[in-house]
Formats: structure tokens, sequence, C-alpha cells
């Protein structure tokens, strides 16, 4: 059997995990189906958008859906699953065979990417909250710029890998996340400061080679930049994110306890300041991961003691 697997641009450059079927991507799809079964591949070509054009000429396009049409016939049932790396994920019934048909759009409707594979259904358990204690990833007092339950706290909550995840800064007593001007990473409390681990676990993922940004610039080419993935417990993984760069003192396969040191806070990946991004994942691929709330132990909240406590946006958190 023949695997079919076509990559196009994506114009966004911050990955959507949405629970939600948007309305763009619906919109989208449905032509897709339609234009498809009723073999009118050039029009399918004229829904994409400038760079999905450039990356897969008319031509190309004819003969990818030809042949997909070839091997699975047409598209019998399309059922939406989630957001994966920007595109909208779907399991596709075709006549003589399932793929999963993803699909990606811009801002005007139009496809920016378009990505056929066979369908594997995720059975990784989903876990609702992190069952190991765990401390703080730092030593200092550090504020929670996204984190809660709501779109107002936390904009991560539409993005399934990372719907209970937090950013962290470093904020002085009037508020702000640096010294002078902010135009230099060294300016931000954050950067460089110790990232620690928070529990017990095993080092599964380490990447190291990402620069760090110029503060308000940002990298969507690897979106975490340098991280650290620690598996804690079965389909418990913790994920850190923007380390600075060379600064990880792990390696893959290591076994670290509660408070070892694993580098240091950077502003590398799609991040426009130093600050630390954490969340708890199923899985240790964040592509296929669904989030995992995370509750802190024995923690100060705005300077009052708090145990088994999962900080919000604006509190200013330490260990005891």
């Amino acid at each position: 059997m023949r695997l079919f697997v076509l990559f196009a641009f994506i114009s966004c450059c911050i990955p959507c995990f949405s629970q939600e079927e948007k309305q763009l991507s619906k919109d989208a799809a449905s032509r897709f189906e339609s234009l498809y079964n009723a073999g009118k591949y050039a029009e399918i070509f004229a829904l994409f958008n400038s760079g999905m054009q450039a990356a897969l000429p008319a031509d190309k396009t004819n003969n990818f859906l030809t042949q997909v049409k070839t091997q699975a016939g047409n598209l019998r049932q399309r059922t939406f699953e989630r957001y994966e790396a920007g595109f909208a994920s779907y399991k596709a019934d075709f006549e003589r065979i399932t793929f999963r048909l993803n699909i990606a759009v811009d801002d005007a409707g139009l496809i920016s990417g378009l990505f056929i594979k066979p369908y594997v259904a995720d059975v990784s358990p989903k876990p609702e909250r992190n069952s190991v204690k765990m401390i703080l990833p730092f030593k200092d007092e550090w504020s929670v710029f996204w984190g809660g339950d709501t779109r107002e706290q936390n904009y991560h909550v539409d993005h399934v890998a990372q719907k209970n995840a937090f950013d962290m800064v470093i904020r002085d007593s009037s508020g702000k996340s640096y010294l002078t001007h902010g135009t230099t990473n060294e300016d931000y409390y954050a950067f460089g400061k110790e990232l620690i681990a928070p529990c017990d676990g095993e080092v599964v993922l380490v990447v190291d080679g990402i620069k760090d940004n110029v503060p308000g610039q940002m990298n969507p080419i690897y979106v975490p930049g340098n991280t650290v993935v620690i598996k804690v417990a079965p389909n418990e993984y913790v994920l850190f994110a923007h380390f600075k760069q060379h600064s990880i003192v792990v390696k893959e396969g290591q076994k670290v306890k509660q408070g070892q040191l694993l580098g240091l806070c950077g502003n590398s990946g799609n991040s426009s300041e130093p600050h630390l991004h954490f969340h708890i994942q199923n899985v240790e691929n964040m592509v296929n991961a669904t989030g995992v709330k995370c509750y802190f132990d024995n923690i100060l909240v705005n300077g009052s003691p708090k145990s088994d406590y999962s900080p919000v946006k604006g509190d200013k958190i330490r260990n005891k």
C-alpha cells in the first residue's frame, strides 16, 4: 500500500491544537471534500493560497489527488478530531481505506497546508491531572503570565497539548519583566535563571541548539526552541520550552531528581521575550499529546501558602 504524505506552507506561526472545529476549517474541508469527490482538482488548486500553490503546482496537485482517488476512492465520511501542528485533523473514511486528512487554512479561508496519512486511532490514556507531587521548576519568585482554565487567563486552553500550560516570567515591583528598555535578553530578569526538575523522572528529549531571539522577534520554525521533556510517570511527560541556547546540562536517557538543575531560562523558539513555558502532556510527542492539568505541592502564592495548587494568570509564585 502506498503511503500518501504531503506537506505545504502553513501561514500561522504558533501551532493550534483547538478541540473545537473553527468555521474557516469547516468550510475549507467541506469544499475540499465536495470538489475531490467530483474530480474537480483544478478547483481545489484554486482554493490554495499562494504559498501552497507554489509548493504544489497545478499539475502536481492533479497527479496527487488522482493517485489518492485511484487507491482510496471517494471520501464517504469525514469526522473532525482535533487540531495538530496548525492543521484541522479529520478521520476520513474513503471507499476503500481510512486516512487521516489534515487541512490548514489561512485567515482568508484559503488552504495553506494539506497532509494525508494512514489513520491510527489515539489510544493513549489521558490523565486529568499529575499523579506525582511537584515543586515549582525554579528557585525564585516568578509571575504567571498565562495560566488557568479560561481564555482570558490562558490562551493555551484552545490547544489540546498545551491546554493546561503555563507561561512564566519574573517581574519587579512595578510589574516590568526587564530592568531598563527590554531590548536585549540580558535586560530581562528571567534570562539565565536556573530551571530545575519539579520531580524525579527520566529525560526523554533534549533540544539545545536553537539560537535565542532578539526580544520582540520570534522563531516559528521550531516553536518550543530549546526543550527538555521528562517522563515523570506513565502517561505523564513534563515539557520545558525556550531554554537559553547551549545551557541545558542534562542528556536524553538521564535520570533526574527533584530540584536538579536542567538548564537556564532563555528566549528561543516562538518566544518574544525570555520566559518559561511549562506543561504536562500524556505522551512524549507534543503533536499527538493531550495536556494534563498541573498542581504544585506546598508553594507560596502571592505570599500565602497553598497546597496542591494550580496557578492562574497574575499569581506570584515560589517554592516554600
